[in-house]
């Protein structure tokens, strides 16, 4: 693993195209340990030597608490409601080299002051440690990714990352360690983002798990044929994708029987059934 220590030039920027309902994105890093084979990110990537190796690199903003105190000092000013800020979206702000460096704890730490709307992206159980920050904000969304059902499958797209086990246990512990009330508004979602294939045997229990969230979010795996970067399937994924064609050749049809099987759990639970880039809003 390559890890560089950067000084940023800024760590708050302008929120575009997919969640362009928020003001901001905040990301202290660039790159990605987890290195999800499909993960779109990647195509941000400096250069195509590190785009070809993404997950073997990462670069660490050092600076970036120090530079989000001035950044929010600036530009509060020019707000009269609290900053709409999504963490992270090219990069997983706990991703392992966080239990170093904290520099999303410092963070963290800043943005409690400022009291932003925040929406927090992550697939690591590492967010756990941070309950004594998170319970402070009056405005939280925590989206914890989990594109799959079956382990077998993360796995193979997801290699270097948590287990699925692992991220639902998180998600109770989160729930039943940050409390939501009329001062402190702390929703949760799972986000099946991309959505990849589940075997028929996982998804009961899977589902199941899923009754005490606030939000479910599905969207199908983003177009190989899109040649633009932001929409772009690294080569591993489309690989992956031949391997797995008894879900791929009726993809549709597939996504649509899950999309049933979870709009009941808001017909008999009340969770939010988003698809898309609407769920990823904090409302």
């Amino acid at each position: 693993m390559q890890v560089t220590i950067n000084q940023a030039k800024s760590i708050l920027n302008k929120a575009t195209g997919f969640i362009q309902d928020y003001d901001f994105t905040l990301n202290p890093y660039r790159g990605c340990q987890f290195g999800c084979d499909y993960c779109y990110a990647s195509a941000f990537s400096p250069n195509s030597q590190l785009r070809a190796n993404w997950g073997d690199w990462v670069m660490v903003k050092e600076n970036s608490a120090e530079l989000l105190v001035s950044e929010l000092e600036r530009i509060s000013k020019k707000y009269d409601r609290p900053i709409r800020i999504y963490m992270s979206s090219v990069t997983d702000p706990y991703q392992p080299i966080e239990k170093e460096v904290q520099i999303t704890r410092k963070i963290l730490e800043v943005l409690v002051k400022y009291q932003p709307i925040l929406v927090l992206q992550t697939r690591s159980p590492m967010v756990v440690r941070d309950i004594d920050l998170l319970g402070q904000f009056h405005k939280l969304r925590i989206n914890i990714s989990i594109p799959t059902a079956s382990e077998k499958v993360r796995k193979d797209f997801e290699s270097r990352s948590p287990s699925v086990k692992a991220r639902l246990q998180t998600v109770e512990k989160l729930r039943h360690q940050l409390i939501s009330n009329d001062s402190y508004q702390i929703k949760f979602a799972i986000t099946m983002t991309p959505l990849l294939p589940s075997y028929d045997e996982d998804l009961p229990q899977f589902i199941e798990q899923l009754v005490t969230v606030d939000r479910i979010v599905i969207q199908p795996f983003h177009s190989s044929k899109n040649q633009s970067l932001k929409a772009s399937t690294p080569a591993k994924a489309i690989e992956l994708k031949e391997k797995y064609q008894w879900w791929y050749v009726n993809e549709d049809k597939n996504y649509h029987n899950l999309l049933k099987k979870l709009e009941l759990l808001n017909q008999y639970y009340g969770v939010e059934i988003f698809e898309g880039r609407e769920g990823f809003g904090y409302d």
